[in-house]
C-alpha cells in the first residue's frame, strides 16, 4: 500500500517527510488519511458540498474548505488563526490552477466585508470558481491539514518550558500510535488549533491541542490513548465555555463540541 507522510516540498499521491521532534519519520496510510479527511469533512460540513463555502451567523469571517478554514475579510483580522490564504498557496504550489481573483486576493484578505456581502455573492462566478476549486482538492486539502499537524508540534514545544517537552511528546506518541490516531490529532489542530498562541486564550487558558496534551498522564498503549485523549479534549473545552466572557454564551456549542469529541474514541470511528 502506499503511504502519505508530509514534507515542506510535498508531491499530491506520495508525501514523505520527517518528525521535526524526533527523527523518526512518520507514515499515514494512504487509506487512513483519505479516512481522516471524509470524516472532518462529515465534522465541519456534515458531508454537504455546499457548506464548503459558509459563513456562520455571529462569526467575523468566512469558513472555507473541508476543514473550514478562516480567511478574515480584507482589511480585518482577529484572535484565530487564519489558514485559507496557506491552503490556497499550497494547492497552487502543487500545479491546481488558482483563479485569477483568488491570487490577488490571497494576499490581501476576502473580497467580501460582511456576511450579509457574502450571502449576496453566493450565485457570483467567483463563489462557483470557489466551490468548484475546494470540491476537486478535498484530498490535497487533507495533505494540507496533516503537514499543519506535523509543522505544529515543534511549535508546541518551542511555547512551553523544556521540562514539559518530554511528556508532551510522549502523549502526543501515544494518540499516533493508535489506527486512527492521526485522526483524532488532525481533527483536533484544525478544529481548535494549536494551543501556542497567547490571543486563543481566556483568563490566561487556552484550549489547543498543547492543553489537550498537557492534561494527559497516562502511560498505557492502545485504545486507552484515544479514550483519555477524548476525555481530555473535553474537559479542555468545558473550561473554555466557563471562562468565556459571559455575552459570548459559550456553553451553547458544547453539546455539538462533544459529538464531535466522541468520534475520536475507539468506538467513535469504526
Amino acid at each position: 500500500m502506499r503511504s502519505i507522510a508530509i514534507s515542506l516540498l510535498a508531491a499530491i499521491s506520495l508525501l514523505c517527510f520527517s518528525d521535526i521532534a524526533q527523527s523518526d519519520e512518520i507514515v499515514i496510510s494512504e487509506k487512513e488519511a483519505s479516512r481522516i479527511g471524509e470524516l472532518i469533512f462529515y465534522n465541519e460540513c456534515a458531508g454537504d458540498e455546499a457548506l464548503l463555502i459558509s459563513w456562520n451567523q455571529g462569526e467575523g469571517f468566512p469558513s472555507l474548505g473541508i476543514g473550514h478554514f478562516i480567511w478574515y475579510p480584507a482589511g480585518s483580522s482577529g484572535p484565530y488563526k487564519e489558514s485559507f490564504p496557506e491552503l490556497i498557496r499550497f494547492i497552487d504550489a502543487n500545479g491546481i490552477e488558482i483563479p485569477a481573483w483568488l491570487q490577488k486576493a490571497v494576499d490581501s484578505g476576502a473580497p467580501w466585508l460582511s456576511r450579509s456581502a457574502f450571502m449576496r455573492a453566493q450565485g457570483s462566478q467567483q463563489m462557483q470558481q470557489l466551490r468548484s476549486l475546494l470540491s476537486q482538492t478535498k484530498q490535497m486539502q487533507t495533505e494540507f491539514m496533516i503537514r499543519r499537524l506535523h509543522r505544529a508540534l515543534p511549535r508546541m514545544l518551542a511555547s512551553v518550558p523544556y521540562s514539559e517537552h518530554h511528556a508532551i511528546q510522549q502523549q502526543f506518541d501515544r494518540v499516533s500510535a493508535v489506527p486512527m490516531g492521526y485522526y483524532a490529532l488532525v481533527d483536533y489542530v484544525n478544529f481548535k488549533g494549536e494551543g501556542a498562541q497567547s490571543s486563543e486564550q481566556y483568563q490566561g487558558h487556552g484550549w489547543g491541542l498543547l492543553q489537550v496534551l498537557q492534561n494527559m498522564h497516562g502511560q498505557t498503549a492502545g485504545d486507552s490513548a484515544l479514550t483519555e485523549f477524548a476525555d481530555s479534549a473535553l474537559a479542555i473545552l468545558t473550561r473554555r465555555t466557563q471562562l468565556a466572557p459571559p455575552e459570548r454564551n459559550e456553553q451553547r456549542w458544547l453539546v455539538g463540541w462533544t459529538k464531535r469529541i466522541n468520534t475520536y474514541r475507539p468506538v467513535g470511528f469504526r
